[in-house]
């Protein structure tokens, strides 16, 4: 067990250095990772289990103790990234499907691997681990409303079947993590050292299986998506950041609130496009599972050594090896 949880532990701290690595593979020999095509949904299905093991009823507390915060950083959430998606699509002129699949990025909730950099960038921890957690629940309705209204216009949307989907994918995963929780706490909390190894090693994997599915369309059109990925990230980074400070909260929470509107569950995004829109507006959330990794770690760096003593930084009692590093 020791050696898995330094496993786990050395998997996580170069999680971008594997998914990079996995990707330059994935596209050199594609023929190696396509079977692994159709088990994307299982895959992000088990990232989500992971998290349901690591779900406190404390990463919803300040929802009620201090829900100001929670609200600005949902809601900068749920209307920067969609918006700012449209506008780049619009912008760079994607084709149809990449279009989709731009705002469907844009649409889908943050991922936990924020939580960790918001660590790292001496944030608001709680508050980044609380935005993760409601903006995921809110995601069976809210991402294929915003998919429905923004996207409907470059290819058809199915938001009842797609609203399924979110509820099979990440739902029911959650709550039977949390109720393998209640019902096995010793076992879970043994092994929780262990879960982010296997989130990072399913992430992987979906990584590997979209880049090898579409190495023709990453050729082509790779180097224009990945500029509307690259501009739709620092989009939420920067705008996430300025939404927070212009409702005057503290330096701490607008870093939590950048970080998250900034990085998304890129899996859910890979997922769902597969399964709804086609596998080329699987590449933007891709190739965002590749720059949200890259671009993170960089402001959390930056951030970590121009934070003051004057900071107000909250990151008491919070376990964060126990969350599984989900993009």
């Amino acid at each position: 067990m020791k050696i898995l949880e330094k496993i786990s532990s050395f998997a996580g701290k170069y999680f971008a250095i594997w998914v990079i690595l996995i990707a330059v593979i994935a596209f050199l020999i594609p023929e190696a990772f396509l079977p692994f095509g159709g088990y994307i949904t299982i895959l992000l299905g088990i990232v989500m289990f992971g998290m349901g093991l690591t779900l406190r009823a404390v990463d919803f507390k300040l929802i009620l103790t201090n829900p100001k915060p929670v609200l600005i950083g949902v809601a900068a959430q749920f209307i920067i990234m969609p918006l700012t998606a449209f506008a780049i699509a619009y912008l760079l002129q994607l084709p149809s499907e990449l279009a989709a699949g731009l705002v469907l990025l844009g649409s889908v909730p943050g991922g936990t691997a924020s939580n960790v950099m918001v660590y790292l960038a001496k944030g608001n921890v709680p508050l980044s681990i609380t935005m993760t957690s409601f903006s995921t629940l809110l995601a069976p309705l809210m991402t294929p409303v915003l998919l429905l209204l923004l996207a409907g216009q470059w290819m058809p949307v199915n938001a009842m079947d797609m609203f399924m989907s979110i509820v099979q994918v990440i739902i029911v995963p959650i709550v039977l993590g949390l109720l393998i929780k209640k019902l096995l706490p010793t076992a879970v909390e043994k092994s929780a050292n262990i879960v982010p190894l296997i989130s990072v090693l399913a992430i992987i994997i979906i990584v590997s299986a979209v880049v090898a599915g579409n190495v023709d369309n990453i050729a082509s059109a790779g180097p224009l998506v990945f500029v509307g990925v690259f501009l739709h990230n620092g989009a939420g980074l920067l705008l996430g950041y300025y939404a927070a400070k212009m409702m005057k909260l503290s330096k701490s929470d607008c870093r939590a609130i950048s970080i998250e509107v900034g990085m998304q569950n890129s899996g859910l995004g890979v997922a769902l496009a597969t399964a709804h829109l086609g596998p080329l507006a699987a590449l933007p959330s891709a190739l965002g599972a590749v720059w949200h990794n890259i671009s993170g770690p960089i402001i959390a760096t930056v951030w970590s050594k121009s934070a003051g003593k004057q900071d107000k930084v909250e990151v008491e009692s919070i376990p964060l090896e126990g969350k599984p590093s989900q993009i």
